[in-house]
């Protein structure tokens, strides 16, 4: 695996928030994606933070309504990235020394794709079961 790089696994297109968008909306996207988190980019495509459920469930919890609120009111600032020559098993350390379930990747500093952890295990794992229709 040392010579796949994080372009090589990562999931396109990519769907990222705007810093003005609802945090009901984000909700809504991340029920209707199925996918737990999502990136929040700014106007040039770069990476300025993250929204995950749990980021929605904590302001849920604090009685705050979502659709007053936007991205940027909620998101973890500075969020981890790697590019896309990133090489995958430095990808796969950082997810697992940051517990982190989704890693943005970047290209010139804009994203261009994301990484999630059942992206790496597919990388690792050699699958011994077939689906037939």
């Amino acid at each position: 695996m040392k010579h796949l790089k994080a372009k090589d696994v990562m999931t396109r297109p990519v769907v990222s928030a705007k810093k003005n968008a609802s945090a009901r909306d984000i909700a809504l996207q991340l029920l209707s994606g199925l996918y737990s988190g999502m990136p929040v980019t700014d106007e040039n495509g770069r990476v300025v933070g993250i929204v995950t459920e749990f980021d929605l469930l904590e302001q849920l919890r604090q009685e705050k309504e979502l659709a007053r609120l936007t991205a940027e009111d909620i998101m973890v600032k500075d969020a981890i990235t790697v590019d896309v020559n990133t090489p995958i098993d430095d990808a796969f350390n950082i997810m697992l020394d940051r517990n982190i379930i989704r890693l943005p990747v970047t290209e010139e500093d804009k994203l261009v794709g994301i990484i999630a952890r059942c992206d790496i295990l597919r990388v690792y794992i050699e699958p011994e079961f077939t689906t037939y229709m």
